[in-house]
């Protein structure tokens, strides 16, 4: 069976094998601006990353999935004396120089949404990154074997993704900066970028980060149009992390006036903000009854481990958009650093 139709994008690598395949819906929007968006570019200093500009100073860097999970978005802002850059994806190529040339050379200040794979494995390109302060220690366990998994160990070549293993970056120690929620960085002239502690995807330290200037929020991985898996329910209720969720998520619909549009990190972006009302809706309807209150169940296989146990995670529509997706545990797991997960595949 065929798990998706090819997308001929521009970047140099090509995909050689999906785990979990994404919606339609997903699928369609992603191959319509790959194909045929008249901002799409490729730069020579980093062939692996497609371009693409969404406002005059907002720039998407699209990134194929060196594993078989979902294809990631890192994006970048340009003020009008620095540029932040939310997330680092695998840190396939050269990403800084990348930056460099889009920014004219402005300093960069680079933030994490969350720890896992497809988000953080390039900060080591930069020597310093920003994050939420709970998310530190996870950070702090990056080491030189994290993108082992990439290989197949018989083989030695890579299994979900084509490209040269030269271009992934050598680890090296770099400065992790834990902030609180709501700390600001100034991109100049009063051009501010607000972290928003979040939970739920990602854990304690999961972030996002509302442009002030663009009214943009970029949610990381707790919106997105394939699948919102927002983390745990566990007992007593007010400990797990999709409460945690929806505190946040209650915030930012009292603060919807200063956001205009949503960019996660996968799949369909510049959302409608009036959408977090029905997220809100949705989270208040599973949290009031977490073990009836779903529409479906589903068990699925970690691409990464197709070996491990299956998940079983129960899912709730989001009006008008698509679901949110969660387990149910006994009590609340502590996260495990991706990259020390990343061992043991």
């Amino acid at each position: 069976m065929k798990c998706m139709e090819p997308i001929q994008g521009l970047s140099k690598a090509r995909r050689k094998l999906w785990g979990n395949p994404q919606n339609v819906i997903s699928w369609a929007f992603m191959k319509q601006l790959r194909e045929h968006n008249e901002t799409r570019k490729v730069y020579a200093c980093n062939p692996y990353i497609e371009v693409y500009q969404f406002r005059d100073n907002l720039y998407g860097l699209f990134n194929q999935n060196c594993d078989g999970a979902g294809d990631v978005w890192q994006w970048l802002i340009v003020g009008p004396e620095k540029c932040l850059l939310v997330d680092t994806a695998f840190g396939l190529g050269d990403m800084k120089a990348l930056v460099d040339e889009i920014s004219g050379g402005k300093e960069i200040i680079v933030v994490n949404t969350h720890d896992h794979f497809d988000h953080a494995f390039g900060n080591c390109r930069f020597g310093r990154a920003y994050c939420h302060e709970s998310l530190v220690p996870l950070l702090e366990a990056q080491n030189e074997h994290m993108w082992d998994y990439l290989w197949d160990k018989k083989t030695g070549e890579t299994i979900w993704l084509d490209f040269d293993k030269k271009d992934l970056p050598k680890f090296k120690p770099y400065e992790i900066i834990g902030v609180p929620d709501g700390y600001t960085w100034d991109l100049g002239k009063g051009y501010l970028v607000e972290l928003i502690n979040s939970n739920g995807h990602g854990g304690p330290g999961a972030s996002m980060y509302l442009d002030h200037s663009n009214k943009i929020l970029f949610p990381g991985d707790n919106i997105c149009s394939d699948i919102s898996g927002c983390g745990n329910v566990s007992y007593p209720i007010e400990e797990c992390s999709l409460y945690k969720y929806r505190e946040c998520v209650r915030r930012l619909v009292s603060r919807i006036d200063e956001i205009d549009a949503i960019f996660p990190m996968h799949f369909i972006c510049d959302l409608e903000s009036r959408m977090l009302e029905d997220v809100l809706e949705c989270l208040n309807a599973i949290l009031e009854d977490p073990e009836h209150n779903y529409d479906f169940v589903t068990e699925t296989i970690n691409p990464n481990d197709v070996n491990g146990p299956k998940r079983i995670r129960f899912s709730r529509y989001i009006k008008g958009f698509s679901i949110i997706s969660y387990s149910i545990t006994e009590k609340e797991e502590p996260p495990v650093p991706s990259a020390i997960r990343a061992l043991s595949k």
